[in-house]
């Protein structure tokens, strides 16, 4: 069997909501696999959801740019140990040049790591040079770039710091012939509505297989549990699914702004208006800090220890 250990009982505890005895008999169940144990959970009835912890323990910044004819831009994440660096404006020049230059990049963040920044150094080094200015550690975590053939590439930062720079950056690729201005109001829109729904995915056709079967089994086995039968079951998946792709696939959602409307809606409308079609053909979406936590300490239990020693 495999070692449950006080770390792992509070992470799952953490990704779940499920109580301790509950996340340690999981574990115990799935010996010791993670994902495993939250499905577990939560055919038991006892866990929230399956989406990790969303807590946000890095610092740093969020970029984007754009290129002048808006038809390509650029996001940037690079993290720091502290906000406050976020709020040190040397801090907050590099992470905006390093959106430009990722501009001029694929995209790729090793391909913004090797560009040439300043001073005959590219970004990497860059970066290595700034930490020895402000004392602090920082990393060059991810970059994307999206670009279009005809139409525009929007870019939104939500909460805002300074120009171009927060927490929370969208660029959002719509290819059409339309006016630029139609083109220009509606990215911005749908750029709003990604920051506050956070899609996991275009449309149905982009999910992951793996991930469809995953939520499948864990309904199945929920609408199992509650006694009905296996063929009402199965029509039930039908329902619950189609609800699933509603909430991770970006056309498929209710629009923020006209909760009536889906995403594939709006769209239809507004190239009818504009009189060409318009098609949402990406999207990228960066959340300062997602998926990174940093190491939490206990200070009485420092103190106690210092003590001791």
């Amino acid at each position: 069997m495999a070692d449950i250990t006080a770390s792992m009982v509070k992470d799952l505890r953490e990704k779940t909501g499920a109580g301790m005895m509950d996340a340690k008999n999981a574990l115990v169940e799935c010996k010791g696999n993670m994902e495993e144990a939250v499905d577990w959970l939560r055919k038991k009835g006892l866990a929230k959801a399956a989406k990790k912890s969303g807590r946000t323990a890095a610092e740093g910044l969020v970029a984007v740019a754009a290129s002048a004819n808006g038809m390509s831009a650029a996001l940037v994440e690079i993290n720091a140990e502290t906000d406050f660096v976020a709020r040190n404006e040397q801090f907050q020049s590099f992470v905006r040049k390093a959106a430009d230059v990722a501009l001029t990049t694929d995209g790729a963040t090793e391909s913004l790591a090797a560009a040439p920044f300043a001073d005959g150094k590219n970004t990497a080094d860059s970066l290595t040079a700034l930490i020895a200015t402000i004392g602090e550690n920082m990393s060059l975590r991810r970059s994307a770039k999206l670009s279009v053939s005809q139409g525009y590439v929007a870019t939104y930062i939500h909460g805002a710091i300074a120009p171009n720079l927060g927490k929370i950056g969208v660029l959002v690729a719509l290819e059409s012939a339309a006016p630029a201005e139609k083109l220009q109001e509606l990215g911005k829109q749908l750029a709003m509505h990604v920051a506050a729904a956070s899609p996991e995915f275009l449309d149905v056709a982009s999910v992951d297989p793996a991930a469809i079967e995953r939520e499948k089994n864990v309904q199945r086995e929920i609408a199992l549990a509650s006694g009905k039968p296996a063929e009402i079951v199965e029509k039930m998946l039908e329902g619950r699914v189609r609800k699933y792709y509603e909430e991770v696939c970006l056309m498929e959602q209710a629009f923020i702004m006209d909760p009536d409307t889906k995403i594939s809606a709006l769209l239809d409308k507004a190239g009818k208006e504009a009189g060409s079609p318009i098609k949402l053909a990406a999207f990228s979406r960066y959340v300062l800090g997602e998926g990174i936590e940093k190491e939490e300490t206990d200070f009485a239990a420092e103190v106690a220890a210092a003590v001791g020693a």
